[in-house]
């Protein structure tokens, strides 16, 4: 008859009844893999750390973009209008900075997923590396077309990422693997006993236990595998220290390069000729000096920034150039020098972004200085039918202008130069476009590097293609700045307060009205021309309680903007602003 409790067949499971330790098959194993899965978490996010480090590095000494920033602009590029309006108008001036965080958080969560994989199957985490590679490598020949570089950082990247991968699972592995070894928390296993059938055991086994054979102690067991694992706790550890330096070196040393000190320090030595057609000073009356209006001339820090550059170009004087060519009798090919030794002038206007809402704040108004773009044109022979200007900045972000619009008399420039100091980094620096009329996004490439004259018919610019407008001018527009929208301000005598803006057409009227009562013409300030905004006031007195007030502009040719609101995409917003406050 066979025995009730067979004799198991595992020596490792005979050995624990006979010491009399409990273990199961596979408890061990499933342990294990918990107990060291943030092994593989911190094994994923050092190489990963280890790829944009190493990219950063690279992209600098390169003189191009970082793998991070290759991908946000491919994100950027893919992203539909909507996202891009909603980023712009819930974060600002810190949209990009939102983005990457978003991206350096993603790539983080699932460099961490995969490297918990790869503890068991190491080809995970190599197969995302490739993948990240392959999109930075698909992003990079995709929008820097003009930099055959630009694919370097993201090789260099993943090549150390992998690196850094292989040696950090040399250590982390063998850990993982060390509770299937067999050994048990009893002590080493004794081969030739264990192997003995239980009926076959000496009889020293059923006496009592001699001191070198007394159950040893709970828990880890000195030739346990704890104590198997140590040196390679160690040995990840060690590794792991130094991929994180090399990791937080090269990254540090890359932002270092393309911080561009050297750039700033550039800027800060640069001394600009004079103006050859200086303006004359702007009029007394620019200012109406209404506590909390927006000066006239807008500073530089303050000016809006609004762009598709995930970090800031930053491009030496010493190594710009212009390249003009496409449909031109004699191509032209300018360094900064030569673009100084040409007659500089001074222009007043206001600059627009099509993405601003009713209301908003994406303008700004400044005096430039800078080379006519007409004449440049002109040197070089535009053909008749060459009827777009396709302007590319130095990070590939192109921008289409109508030709006619630039040479029909207007100050269109390429600007060196804001408020009487060379153009902010932020800005442009060391070029950029300036044509008064338009929206910027077809007008005011800045850190611009390439002008292509060409037809509408055969090439499309960056917004273009994504079916904004490619002829935009700048709509008739209004705004209240005081009081501020919800403001509690003392009941009697108010003052109503902010600026309208008509580029070449100048503004010639602004009415005001509260709780949809009669229009009421309000004060003007003076302006220099009809290329820049222009301050408002006007004074009411205010019964005690809550107000509506509204306000619209009429331009010079008799055109008021329309009360109905429409989005500003594809190509401007229009409607009536209006603010609500409380008299008390």
């Amino acid at each position: 008859m066979a025995a009730k409790n067979p004799a198991p067949t595992n020596p490792v499971v005979a050995r624990a009844r006979i010491t009399g330790v409990t273990i199961s098959d596979e408890g061990p194993h499933r342990s294990a893999r918990a107990h060291h899965r943030p092994l593989g978490w911190l094994t994923g996010l050092l190489a990963a750390g280890t790829a944009v480090g190493v990219g950063e590095l690279a992209g600098a000494l390169a003189g191009t973009a970082g793998p991070i920033v290759v991908v946000g602009d491919a994100v950027v590029d893919v992203s539909p209008a909507p996202l891009k309006e909603f980023a712009i108008s819930a974060f600002g001036v810190y949209d990009k900075v939102v983005l990457l965080g978003g991206i350096l958080t993603t790539v983080a969560a699932l460099a961490a997923v995969l490297g918990g994989f790869a503890l068991a199957w190491p080809m995970v985490g190599y197969a995302g590396l490739g993948l990240f590679g392959g999109v930075g490598v698909l992003a990079a020949v995709a929008r820097r077309t003009d930099e055959p570089l630009a694919v370097v950082p993201v090789l260099a990247g993943v090549a150390a990422g992998a690196l850094a991968l292989y040696l950090l699972l040399r250590q982390a592995r063998p850990k993982a693997a060390g509770p299937a070894s067999g050994q048990l928390s009893g002590g080493p296993p004794d081969r030739g006993e264990a192997a003995k059938p239980a009926g076959e055991q000496t009889a020293g086994a059923s006496s009592p236990a001699s001191p070198a054979q007394q159950p040893a102690p709970s828990g880890p067991s000195p030739g346990g595998p704890s104590a198997a694992a140590g040196p390679h706790r160690r040995g990840f550890l060690l590794t792991g220290v130094g991929v994180l330096a090399v990791a937080a070196g090269s990254g540090a040393l890359g932002r270092h390069l393309s911080s561009g000190a050297n750039v700033a320090a550039s800027r800060a030595a640069l001394r600009l000729p004079a103006a050859a057609e200086p303006l004359p000073a702007l009029p007394g009356g620019v200012s109406l000096d209404v506590p909390g209006l927006p000066p006239f001339i807008t500073p530089n820090r303050d000016f809006y920034r609004i762009d598709t550059a995930l970090t800031l170009p930053r491009v030496s004087p010493r190594q710009w150039r212009l390249r003009v060519h496409g449909l031109v009798d004699r191509p032209l090919d300018l360094s900064y020098e030569d673009l100084l030794a040409r007659p500089l002038i001074e222009s007043d206007t206001t600059l627009t972004c099509v993405s601003n809402q009713i209301g908003g704040d994406l303008v700004g108004n400044t005096r430039w200085l800078g080379v006519r773009l007409a004449d440049l044109l002109r040197e070089a022979g535009v053909h008749a039918d060459a009827d777009q200007i396709l302007s590319t900045s130095s990070d590939g972000w192109t921008c289409g202008t109508p030709t006619a619009v630039v040479m029909d008399g207007r100050e269109a420039l390429l600007a060196v130069a804001m408020a009487g100091e060379p153009l902010p980094i932020a800005h442009g620096f060391p070029v950029r476009m300036v044509v008064p009329g338009l929206y910027g996004f077809v007008s005011a490439t800045k850190w611009v590097t390439d002008i292509k004259l060409t037809r509408f018919a055969d090439e499309r610019a960056y917004w273009a293609r994504r079916g904004w407008a490619v002829r935009a001018p700048i709509k008739t527009m209004s705004r209240i700045d005081v009081p501020g929208p919800l403001e509690n301000v003392p009941a009697g005598p108010t003052t109503v307060a902010g600026v309208a803006w008509a580029q070449r057409r100048g503004v010639a009227a602004v009415e005001v009205r509260v709780d949809g009562g009669e229009w009421r013409e309000a004060v003007l300030a003076d302006v220099p021309g009809i290329d820049t905004w222009r301050q408002w006031r006007w004074e009411f007195d205010a019964a005690p309680g809550r107000h509506t007030l509204e306000v619209r502009a009429t331009d010079s040719t008799g055109h008021t903007q329309p009360e109905q609101r429409v989005e500003p995409i594809p190509d401007g917003a229009t409607g009536w602003h209006s603010v609500q406050i409380t008299a008390a």
